[in-house]
């Protein structure tokens, strides 16, 4: 048995430890929204958070989170930066065919935690590892911008931190 916490919800699992965390997340626990991209670890379409930091599910074995914390896209509507990515994604019209997006969402609510307020080369960097195959790189950086200004403005910077539901 393998006990790791997903969305604030401990779990026992009956999985084989080098399982990846994307498969278990997917067929175990029937958690859809991480996606499989290109299972090398170079799309970022199956990005989650392990205690906090954005790691490619897809080559990353469940053993390596036992103990731990996964946060996936799921429990993003009940974290204040989450939320303020999701809403400045929607503003800015960032998903064409939404196939990353998950993956995208949960790199820039990881940026934002770390840098409130980043600037366009450190978007970029903290960007690098997702790739979306539609090109709307200009409105991702831009819905950032957004979720940035908007969490300076109304999210308390104690709430930067990973959710601990």
């Amino acid at each position: 048995m393998i006990e790791v916490t997903v969305n604030g919800k401990r779990q026992s699992l009956d999985v084989p430890a080098d399982t990846p965390i994307l498969w278990v997340l997917r067929d175990t626990l029937k958690l859809t929204g991480t996606r499989f991209g290109c299972g090398l670890a170079m799309c970022g379409a199956c990005t989650v958070h392990l205690n906090g930091s954005p790691i490619r599910s897809c080559m990353t074995p469940i053993s390596q989170a036992e103990g731990k914390q996964i946060t996936t896209i799921e429990a993003m509507e009940n974290d204040p930066v989450g939320q303020a990515v999701q809403e400045a994604w929607m503003d800015e019209a960032v998903a064409q065919c939404g196939y990353c997006q998950g993956g995208q969402v949960m790199s820039a609510v990881s940026l934002l935690k770390n840098n409130p307020s980043p600037s366009d080369e450190q978007i970029d960097n903290g960007m690098s590892g997702n790739i979306c195959r539609c090109g709307t790189y200009p409105r991702i950086r831009k819905a950032i911008k957004r979720a940035s200004r908007k969490g300076s403005a109304a999210i308390d910077e104690s709430l930067f931190t990973e959710v601990k539901a």
